[in-house]
């Protein structure tokens, strides 16, 4: 195979077009045959095989540097760069990273994996470029989903106020700015970028200068061909040079275009438009699914290893449920209307579901004004990427104590995809809001009554539940309301009682039957509440017993543990506490069994950890 010679970019650029085009029809298979084993971002990184060809042949990498915003489409980027032999390892233990990561390779500009910033990146570097010296070009490739986020529009509006010399390629796989493509736009794009062509409209547009009734025309007349024939208007408005659109999936004119582009100064955008998933029909007619997915089986492109109900599903049903009991019931989400269980909602009250692109903060600020209308929002968002809200979950719903709430999916380990996406600091970024309910369920029974107290309780509310499969218990066919702020006690123990939340609850469980076979009789406390604490029976609780570990899957730095110690501590008891979470550190990507084996949160490490406490005691 012609991809077994490709080492580096230096082994790309003495190909010819033919075999350049010949060896994206063999990446393409590659990857799908790689992720179906693996999981991971298929679609999306089907849909840039050929512009991550032409960016790599035409310019100088690793001295220009390309950043790939979000970076969940880098993987043709990873085997064109010195990591093609180990490519099978992406995303697992010990392997290689599913986005770019500067650790792993020098081709890895910035370590991305959330939306909207690598225009922000790309003025940074031409700045510092500006000012220390050099003479690297700087390409930003962002996706027209990631363009909906204001970042981008920040970035983008400070590039042309600062005339950054920066090119922003924007990969447009769902023809969402145009469908203007085809032979003769090519053709006039290639054009209009050639040396020659752009040296001449720049000196005709210098001496126009002298003759303001001329120029004014003639910049008229040219913004209203680039209107009628494209999008490139808001861009030149911005200050960018508008190139394109060029289809993304012809080598030949992608190459001439990117060639024409890199001796222009910048800032210049070229529009690209490609189609998610190409080459492999599933991901083609599917390409929400395939964006990110677990293993699945080749011919059929099905899912392997569906087992019980995810947390996700048991979302999706309860707001369903909810939304029929009360029309005033509204989702809103950000971009991940699958991913957070709200297509089957949407489906069901088309006008009840917002989706608002990748655009949290407006997400959040809008939710607070549904509320404040009278409405009862539920916002579904990826712990990971609700921290980007951060500001307006203080500012415009728990300050104005609008009753919005939060489902925080994916909080926690979350595995494989890594640093970027653990929602590792959700009980801490909402524990310390005045007026904020924060709530974590043992199980999927307890996450749906808690999603109808929610919505009962009239305050901003969260609830955090993980990724993956819930435990299989009976759910209730009727909502009850959990009084605000109550634990459960699950177990007692003279010896030690472990106070747990949301997924270490069964875990915790589990620990202390094993413990007590042991003679170690240790208590279970199912602290559901993370804020407002249940302060009576943690005090109870605190007086008959001898010792307490908490446990949670968060950081520790101001999270559940911290809290139970803020207690203890303001009402002057001295009991031997210690706690179990993430340490102060960024966790890296694996299954999440060996992630929280590593962190000591399993069962055994749990186990491990009392038995060495109590003995050094």
């Amino acid at each position: 195979m012609l991809l077994e010679t490709i080492n580096s970019p230096e082994d790309l650029k003495k190909l010819s077009i033919a075999a350049l085009i010949e060896l994206a029809d063999e990446i393409r298979p590659h990857i799908t045959d790689i992720i179906s084993r693996t999981g991971g971002h298929l679609a999306s990184n089907l849909g840039i095989v050929e512009l991550t060809i032409a960016l790599h042949y035409i310019f100088n990498t690793p001295d220009d540097k390309i950043i790939w915003d979000v970076g969940h489409q880098c993987y043709t980027h990873k085997i064109l760069t010195g990591r093609r032999e180990t490519f099978n390892t992406i995303r697992q233990d010990g392997g290689l990273s599913g986005f770019p990561s500067r650790k792993e390779s020098p081709f890895d500009v910035f370590d991305t994996g959330h939306a909207s910033n690598s225009i922000s990146i790309a003025v940074g570097l031409a700045e510092s470029q500006a000012k220390t010296g050099g003479s690297s070009k700087i390409i930003a490739v962002i996706g027209d989903g990631s363009l909906t986020g204001g970042m981008s529009f920040e970035a983008l509006n400070h590039a042309g106020h600062l005339k950054s010399d920066i090119i922003v390629v924007l990969n447009d796989n769902e023809m969402s700015i145009s469908k203007n493509i085809g032979a003769l736009s090519s053709y006039l794009n290639r054009m209009m970028t050639g040396e020659f062509i752009s040296n001449i409209r720049e000196e005709l547009k210098s001496r126009m200068k002298s003759m303001p009734t001329i120029y004014k025309t003639a910049k008229y007349l040219e913004e209203a061909v680039k209107g009628i024939f494209g999008p490139g208007m808001l861009f030149e408005e911005l200050g960018f040079q508008y190139v394109g659109p060029v289809d993304g999936h012809e080598i030949e004119p992608l190459l001439e275009t990117l060639k024409n582009v890199s001796r222009l100064k910048g800032p210049l955008l070229v529009h690209v438009v490609t189609r998610k998933g190409k080459g492999y029909t599933h991901a083609e007619d599917d390409p929400e699914r395939f964006h990110g997915i677990s293993t699945f089986e080749l011919t059929t492109g099905n899912s392997l290893g569906k087992g019980r109900k995810t947390y996700t599903d048991i979302f999706g049903d309860t707001i369903v449920d909810l939304a029929r009991m009360d029309d005033r019931v509204v989702a809103i989400t950000a971009a991940m209307g699958l991913g957070t269980g709200l297509d089957r909602f949407s489906d069901l009250f088309p006008d009840r579901f917002y989706d608002i692109g990748i655009a949290e903060q407006h997400g959040v600020t809008f939710a607070g004004a549904l509320a404040l209308g009278g409405l009862k929002p539920f916002v579904a968002i990826y712990s990971t990427f609700l921290q980007r809200a951060y500001d307006q979950i203080i500012l415009d719903v728990c300050l104005q104590n609008l009753p919005v709430v939060f489902a925080v999916d994916r909080s926690g380990i979350v595995g494989q995809d890594g640093p970027t996406h653990h929602g590792a600091y959700d009980l801490s970024y909402f524990r310390h809001i005045p007026n904020m309910v924060l709530m974590a369920p043992k199980d999927e029974n307890e996450l749906k009554h808690m999603l109808y107290s929610a919505y009962r309780y009239a305050r901003p509310t969260a609830i955090r539940y993980p990724r993956g499969e819930a435990l299989g218990v009976t759910i209730d066919e009727d909502f009850h309301e959990i009084p605000m702020g109550t634990w459960e006690t699950l177990r007692e123990g003279k010896d030690l009682t472990i106070i747990a939340c949301g997924n270490m609850v069964n875990v915790a469980v589990e620990a202390a039957d094993m413990l007590r076979q042991g003679g170690i009789l240790a208590g279970v406390v199912n602290g559901r509440f993370i804020k407002p604490i249940d302060k009576d029976l943690l005090l109870k609780t605190a007086s008959g017993t001898e010792r307490i570990l908490t446990i949670e899957e968060n950081v520790l730095a101001g999270g559940f543990g911290g809290a139970v110690a803020e207690v203890l501590a303001e009402a002057g008891v001295l009991i031997p506490l210690r706690s179990l979470g993430i340490p102060d550190t960024f966790v890296t990507h694996g299954s999440q069994g060996t992630l929280r084996k590593a962190l000591g949160i399993d069962l055994d490490g749990i186990i491990r950890t009392v038995r060495a406490w109590l003995r050094k005691e």
